[in-house]
Order: structure tokens, then sequence, then C-alpha cells
């Protein structure tokens, strides 16, 4: 019996699965890079050079704002918009299509958001500081799932699984709590222009429309107008990828029918010798490639080639702009004590395993979801370790809860203290399992 190749039974999940693995260690290593950076000689240009104004547009009609600002409201905007578009799969296709599938992700998340929200706020009662509270919420799947990788075959995919589910509905809640509580002073004005290009996506989509240009266009204007509104820009690319369509132009039976009729068409055609086709051939593959390109869903196709560029490109950048905090060793141990530095770190390292435990026990205990296949209760525990590993999202809130430098640094100082502690953690207490 001829072997088969793993590679050709790879499902979309297990090159999701891998993209992010890897991109976990390049983000890693931009990290430490920013790190290094932000405590050498060089500590004065890192800081200058993020600082730096660029213009898009004219002096007289256009946008200025400095290259940090730019990666976050503007890079991360593309973040986002992958984001969206992994949200809005799951929840019509994926692990969230069903509700007894998606009730155990979705009280995991839930209890790993509620409660180290909680015990930051219970930290910093009383206090200006408290309005970080959002920060231990999120999960860092990149790093999350790299941890996974390095298990090899002792997780079986039903947690791996597990723990991409319950990020993305993280993320959502995430992407919530932005856009509700760390906004700016809105501009009403603004806004209605938002909801106008919004409506325009949702036509588009309802139209048919397909051809990415059209949802690139209308999706700047949008991120411009929530610029100027108060929300954070960011949220822009949720609500773009929550309006590309998910129905490919050709189903199957019609991709099959065409492609047979084209298939053939190429087997009928002349050939010429050399490396080229005549003119007939030429267009009969030319016209498969189109057919081809149709039969995908434009969210699945745009999820897959965005994938890439986020994770390779946007997120180290971002680590890159954003890890860097220059402190001394006093400055150091001031931080480890400091009120923010413990809520965040509690938060993500005692608050979100203990919260994804407690709500996921509630939600099987109620009947409303079973635990994952050839997972147990210490598996849920070592997930939601994992799920502490707060990093992007985490950082990326920090620069919106807060303003002040000193406060931005302890948050950090938490989410790296928390997120290397829950990486070891989680790796040691999945790593007791047996391979599968």
């Amino acid at each position: 019996m001829p072997m088969i190749k793993f590679s050709n039974l790879m499902r979309p999940f297990e090159d999701f699965f891998k993209n992010q693995a890897s991109g976990g260690i390049i983000l890693l290593a931009t990290t430490i890079l920013a790190l290094i950076l932000a405590n050498s000689p060089l500590s004065h240009f890192y800081h200058y050079f993020w600082e730096i104004k660029f213009t898009i547009g004219t002096e007289a009609f256009g946008l200025t704002k400095s290259l940090h600002h730019w990666i976050n409201d503007g890079l991360m905007a593309v973040f986002f918009f992958v984001v969206g578009l992994e949200i809005k799969r799951e929840f019509l296709a994926g692990e969230l299509a069903s509700a007894r599938k998606a009730a155990l992700p979705i009280a995991a998340a839930l209890g790993g958001m509620i409660v180290p929200a909680a015990i930051f706020a219970l930290i910093n009662l009383g206090g200006k500081d408290i309005h970080g509270w959002g920060i231990p919420m999120a999960t860092d799947i990149a790093f999350a799932l790299g941890i996974i990788a390095l298990l090899g075959n002792r997780i079986p995919r039903s947690l791996a699984i597990f723990l991409t589910a319950l990020a993305i509905v993280d993320d959502l809640g995430a992407v919530v709590v932005i856009a509700i509580f760390y906004t700016g002073q809105l501009s009403y004005p603004a806004l209605g222009m938002v909801a106008v290009c919004f409506i325009l996506l949702c036509l588009g989509n309802r139209m048919g429309l397909q051809h990415p240009n059209f949802y690139a266009l209308v999706g700047l204007v949008l991120w411009i107008f929530l610029l100027k509104s108060g929300v954070h820009a960011s949220i822009a690319g949720v609500l773009i990828g929550a309006t590309i369509p998910v129905r490919a132009k050709h189903q199957h039976d019609e991709f099959l029918s065409k492609s047979e009729q084209l298939f053939d068409r190429y087997r009928e055609s002349g050939t010429i010798p050399g490396p080229f086709h005549t003119g007939q051939r030429l267009g009969t593959l030319l016209a498969l490639e189109h057919i081809t390109h149709d039969a995908m869903s434009p969210l699945q196709r745009m999820e897959h080639e965005m994938n890439p560029w986020v994770i390779y490109g946007v997120m180290p950048i971002f680590a890159l702009a954003n890890a860097g905090i220059t402190l001394s060793a006093a400055e150091l141990g001031s931080a480890i004590s400091h009120p923010i530095t413990l809520g965040v770190g509690l938060g993500l390292l005692v608050g979100k395993p203990l919260g994804i435990f407690l709500f996921s026990w509630l939600a099987v205990r109620f009947k409303l979801c079973d635990l994952p296949n050839g997972g147990g209760w210490l598996d849920v525990i070592g997930i939601g370790t994992l799920a502490g590993i707060g990093f992007t999202m985490s950082m990326f809130i920090t620069n919106l809860a807060y303003v002040d430098a000193a406060r931005i640094a302890n948050a950090k100082v938490g989410i790296f203290a928390a997120s290397i502690l829950a990486g070891v953690i989680g790796y040691v207490l999945m790593a007791r399992r047996k391979s599968s």
C-alpha cells in the first residue's frame, strides 16, 4: 500500500497552527531585540526613531503621526482585520458554529477575561491605575500555540483547537472592551461617516461584490473616519473583516463542471515545441485559473493570504516598537512591587487559569458542553495557564489604558514576567502527557 503524505491530509487548522507557532518564535526574537536596544547605548536612538513623524497625504489634507502611532493605529488595524476574518469564520463554519461546540470555549474565554480583570481591579481599587483592568484579559495565540508546537504529539488536536477557539473568543471580547471602554472623546459626525462606510461595505456584500479593491478602498475611508471619531482605529479592521463575503462565486458542482470542460479543451488544444503554449491552450489555462480563484470563499482566501503578513510582519514590528522598556535595576525592583505590575502579573498568571477552569467546570457541570476529546481537567488548567501569555494584545491595551511612561513600563514588566512564567508552567503541566 503506497504511503500517504501527511501534507496531503493537512487540514486548514493545522496550516494555521503551523504559521502561528513559527510566528511565536519570531515574535519572541523581536521582543528580546527591543529590550536589548532599549537598555543599551542605543536606547536614545531606539526611542527617538519610533517618534519620527510621517505624513500621509499633503500638509493641507493629510494625516501626520509618529511612526509609533502609525504602527499602533494603522498596522494593527490589519492585525484586527485578520482577527475579524477568523472570528467570522469560526462562528459560521468553525469550532463556534454550533451552540454546544461553542459553549466550552465561550465559557472558558469569559472566565479568562472576568477573573483577571477582577484581580487587577481589586489590587488597584480606589486609585487612578484601575483604568488598566483590561490589560490582563488578553491571550497571545501565537506564543500559546508556539508552546503547544514544542510539545508535539503529546497534545491531541482537540486541545489545540480548544485553545485556538478560546483565544479567538478572547480576541472578540478584547475588541468589545477596546471599543466601549478605551475610546477618546467621541466625534458623532465622524461616527456617522463610519456608519455610512460600513453600510456601503454590507451592501457590497449583499450585491455579491467580491473584488478586494472595493473593500480596501471603502475600508480605508472607514479607517480614516474612525481615526477621527475617538474610537480606536484598530476596530476598523474588525468591521471590515465582518463584511467580507463568505460564499464563493462557483459552488462545488459548478466548479467541477466548468473545470472538467476546460480540462477537455486543454487536452484537445494543440501543442507547439518549446516552453510556450498555443493561444487556445494559454486561454484555457487562464480560464482555469479564474474559476479556481472564484471557487474559493473570499473570506477564507483573504485570511489565508493575510495571515503570513500579520504573523511575520505586523506582529513582530509591533513588538519591536512597543516591547522596548528602559529600566535600571532599581526601577525594575520598584516596578515588580507596584500595584499595576502585580495586577497585570497575577491577573494573567493566576486569574487566567482560575477563570478558565472555573467557568469551564460550570459549563460542563450544567451539561452545556463536554470536555475536549482526550482531555481532562488538568489539561484545562494547562491550557488556561498557556492562555495567560498575554503579550501582543496586553501591550496594545496598555498603550490605550495609560499615557504616563512609568505606568506603561510597570504594566509591561507585569506582562513580560507573567507571560514567561505562564509559558514555562503551562509547558510543564502539558508535558506530563504521554504521546498520543
